[in-house]
């Protein structure tokens, strides 16, 4: 029995005019391994030069990791001994200064945004300033504080330092902040809405709780990011030799230090200089990881 005149009709157009030419799947197959090759040496290359740079980092900064490096104060050029103990401690504290001054007003422009402003104007113009803030040189910051705390103040402080750090976190952290409260399903807030909470404990209890994994993912990245920050610095806490015990004067910090030291002839302080790379790119390298764990951990 014989099929249908109009099966017959698309089987005979199925064989004579097939989808895709044979030419143009052949032609489609070499492109995308030709993109897949690609894509594939791009990312290899750029992983050895990543572990190239932290081999050479290691191999040239472990020997300086010593009891002396976390416990003293840098030593004369050509003396024996000598750490960084005083830039660590100017470097945590500045960092931790940063990190609650730009933190809360970075979480709160993200939650106007995200839960109170959306779709006007203001929130518009809010988010065009975040992003604008998002993509300026670091430097900027460091200009713009100085003028506004070095200037007006007469001298370095590890408060101005704190500050221009702070312009930097804020912007990462409302950008952050607006993403993941965006993700939270609407359904989650119109119950609550719909049980008479009000929008401020709703959002603090039910947007908040939902998102709080990449809320904290996204703080310790943008503080991991500001902590081997160095133009900021020179601009505003500049260094010092001794113990940050007053913050309102020049403060030492590890980025100027290995910004100074890497420059000097002297091979101490450049051996110190490399204790001081590896040791943030390890602070950096550990906070990366334990946040990408945390996030896993609140996934499974």
């Amino acid at each position: 029995m014989s099929p249908p005149a109009g099966e017959a009709v698309a089987t005979a157009r199925g064989r004579s005019e097939p989808p895709f030419p044979l030419r143009s799947r052949k032609r489609r197959r070499v492109e995308n391994l030709a993109l897949e090759v690609a894509s594939t040496a791009a990312a290899l290359l750029a992983l050895f030069f990543l572990f190239w740079i932290l081999a050479v980092v290691v191999k040239r900064g472990i020997s300086a990791l010593d009891w002396t490096f976390f416990t003293s104060r840098p030593a004369p050029p050509g003396a024996e001994g000598g750490g960084l103990a005083n830039a660590i401690l100017g470097t945590v504290a500045m960092t931790l200064m940063a990190a609650l001054i730009g933190t809360p007003l970075g979480v709160l422009t993200g939650v106007y945004l995200s839960e109170f402003g959306k779709g006007t104007r203001f929130a518009s113009l809010v988010r065009f300033t975040v992003n604008v803030m998002l993509g300026i040189p670091s430097i900027l910051a460091g200009l713009f504080v100085y003028t506004l705390l070095v200037v007006t103040t007469g001298h370095f402080s590890g408060w101005a330092g704190g500050v221009s750090l702070a312009v930097l976190i804020l912007p990462n952290v409302a950008r952050t902040t607006e993403d993941m409260l965006g993700l939270v399903p609407d359904t989650l807030r119109e119950s609550s809405l719909a049980l008479g909470a009000p929008r401020w404990k709703t959002t603090a209890g039910i947007v908040f709780r939902a998102a709080r994994s990449g809320l904290a993912t996204g703080i310790l990245l943008a503080v991991a990011r500001i902590s081997g920050e160095t133009a900021p610095l020179l601009f505003t806490a500049l260094n010092s030799p001794y113990w940050p015990r007053d913050l309102g004067r020049p403060t030492a910090n590890l980025t100027v230090t290995i910004f100074n030291y890497a420059m000097s002839p002297y091979s101490d302080w450049q051996r110190l200089a490399w204790g001081a790379s590896l040791l943030i790119t390890v602070s950096v390298l550990v906070v990366t990881l334990l946040t990408r764990w945390r996030v896993r951990e609140e996934e499974s």
